[in-house]
């Protein structure tokens, strides 16, 4: 039996990928069950690597190709982002055995006529990198600089840049291009931090303390499949961003008391909720998809969390059978802007019309949930997005709506390592090493 090839594997999924599959979903058809370690990295690596450059190399196609990348046939264009990511990207896969194997596809793939011209546009780059040259052209404009750089759509690199900047901007690009950390939350119902860390040492998983966050581990450096690391099917810990962890600690719900989350899907807020409720009290997990909830009741089991009550449906509609909370999780669907590192193609799917319709849903979703608030209670409403018409602009409208209604002063002393008081809290990844967030309280006003 032939070891499965990576780059042929890389290839049908990144076929898929330009026919509108997801790259998540895409790597987890063509991944073979049993795969050597090294090839499923290197597997990964191509297919998400690809996705996420493709205007970069889509620009290099363009400067040493006669016709532009979109009037390339697909799977050449395909086979051409494949050769030119190793070449540009993969520092240790020499030269030579990038061009050699992209060729070779190129022949096993009904694309023997164009074998030649594979050959020579990727010599061609690696003849014009000599010398840590880069051959990339990069235009005068700055926005498209990064665009074609970085490889991200103008319009993102425009909402970062008229927030932070030119060079913060260039920064976050870089960042998002990083592959993405793995951060843990330990289980205080079952365990501590230092238990699991031991734990895991002994494993040989090394991992970190992250300041303010007395829940969290990162681990830092390969970590093998999580479901096989100690604790995990114990449910001493689960996995959950230290971003999405500072949620749970920033709305603090107490326990004994009803708490909602109405997009709770699937689960990360949810059961850290519980959990700083010590499993005492009543939370109620909203959400309209049956399949993302399922996951939500597979992780209450395994972390042995019983205060959670499951509801189906739209969350702008929610049932009068639901009592009114102390704590409502407002945690939007939204563009994902602050996530870009851990979703291959997102920065291709979303555009400016998306963000609109978001928006709207977000604020509908926002003013509901404010019915279900008991007198005295709050709403945190957050997105891991980094759009500002998903997040203040959001919140101004609500606030214009809904006259009843102010934003609570935080202190993120305890947070982020700042006194100052703000009415939300951005996180900003090239500066706080986190995913992206947005996050603000809201308290009715006469509360």
């Amino acid at each position: 039996m032939s070891t499965p090839n990576p780059r042929q594997l890389a290839f049908q999924g990144l076929k898929a990928v330009h026919r509108g599959a997801y790259a998540d979903v895409a790597l987890s058809r063509v991944m073979p069950k049993t795969i050597p370690d090294a090839d499923r990295r290197l597997l990964t690596e191509l297919l998400y690597g690809s996705v996420r450059r493709q205007r970069t190399l889509d620009a290099l196609i363009d400067q040493f190709a006669k016709q532009p990348a979109h009037q390339q046939p697909p799977d050449l264009r395909t086979l051409l982002h494949l050769g030119l990511y190793q070449l540009r990207y993969l520092d240790h896969i020499p030269d030579a055995a990038a061009i050699f194997t992209t060729v070779e596809l190129a022949k096993r793939n009904q694309l023997s006529g164009l074998s030649g011209f594979v050959n020579g546009l990727l010599r061609q780059h690696a003849r014009a990198a000599v010398n840590d040259n880069d051959p990339l052209e990069l235009p005068s404009d700055p926005i498209q600089r990064l665009g074609i750089l970085y490889s991200y759509p103008d319009w993102i690199v425009q909402v970062w840049h008229d927030q932070l900047g030119l060079e913060e901007t260039e920064q976050l690009c870089d960042y998002c291009n990083q592959p993405p950390h793995i951060d843990l939350r330990i289980n205080p119902l079952k365990t501590d931090r230092e238990i699991v860390r031991s734990q895991l040492a002994a494993a040989g998983i090394t991992t970190s303390l992250l300041p303010h966050l007395p829940q969290a581990l990162r681990i830092e450096g390969k970590s093998g499949p999580i479901p096989q690391l100690p604790g995990f099917q114990e449910g001493l810990w689960t996995v959950q961003e230290a971003s999405a962890q500072l949620v749970g600690h920033l709305l603090n719900p107490q326990p004994g008391t009803i708490a909602l989350d109405v997009c709770a899907a699937p689960g990360g807020k949810t059961t850290h909720m519980a959990e700083l409720m010590q499993n005492q009290g009543e939370i109620w997990a909203c959400d309209r998809t049956p399949s993302r909830l399922r996951k939500l009741k597979q992780n209450l089991q395994r972390l042995d969390i019983n205060t959670v009550k499951i509801w189906t449906g739209d969350s702008r509609q929610l049932s009068d059978h639901i009592p009114l909370a102390a704590y409502v999780l407002v945690d939007a669907p939204c563009s994902g802007l602050g996530t870009l590192h851990r979703h291959a193609d997102a920065r291709w799917r979303q555009t400016p019309d998306n963000i609109k319709e978001l928006s709207t849903l977000q604020l509908e979703l926002l003013r509901n949930s404010a019915r279900w608030i008991k007198p005295g209670g709050q709403i945190l409403y957050s997105t891991c997005t980094l759009h500002p018409q998903e997040n203040e602009t959001v919140i101004d409208q609500f606030l214009a709506q809904m006259p009843y209604w102010q934003v609570k002063w935080l202190t993120t002393d305890l947070l982020l390592s700042t006194d100052q008081k703000t009415t939300s809290l951005k996180i900003w990844p090239h500066q706080q090493h986190m995913d992206g967030f947005f996050m603000t309280i809201l308290q009715h006003a006469e509360s």
